[in-house]
């Protein structure tokens, strides 16, 4: 599975990168978590780790360990599943922008099980999922500028 995406939001690179990294946030632009735990002491950080539960339509309730594996603030955030039903990556590479903030993501991974032999299905359901994350993402942060 591979997606791209790119979008701009109306705030600096500082701001987008600290609202993305705040776990207490992540329920607000991705609306299918249910609750998150923090795993790990401190501040985000490389290494940093979180327990999420997500709940989409048509399946039942789940819960992954993401870990932020690399974090260079406000550049450059990549996100690796270490424990869940699907090892999917993500990276989102953040520039300056004369709008603001230009955010490249990137998702990769090699689907598990059923999920597998229906590939390209997921990838475009993943993939519209990860467009309305950015849409309320970018809401959140332009109402904040």
């Amino acid at each position: 599975m591979h997606i791209e995406q790119t979008f701009e939001v109306a705030n600096s690179p500082e701001c987008v990168f600290d609202y993305m990294t705040d776990p207490a946030k992540l329920g607000e632009w991705q609306t299918s978590k249910t609750r998150v735990e923090v795993l790990s002491e401190g501040a985000p950080r490389a290494g940093f780790r979180v327990r999420e539960w997500t709940k989409v339509p048509g399946r039942k309730e789940f819960d992954q360990v993401v870990e932020f594996t690399r974090f260079e603030r406000p550049t450059l955030l990549h996100t690796h599943i270490v424990e869940g039903p699907q090892p999917i990556d993500g990276t989102w590479s953040l520039s300056r922008s004369s709008g603001g903030t230009r955010i490249d993501f990137v998702a990769t991974g090699r689907l598990r099980g059923a999920m597998r032999v229906a590939t390209p299905i997921v990838t475009r359901i993943i993939d519209r999922q990860f467009r309305n994350y950015h849409d309320n993402l970018r809401r959140r942060l332009q109402s904040r500028a």
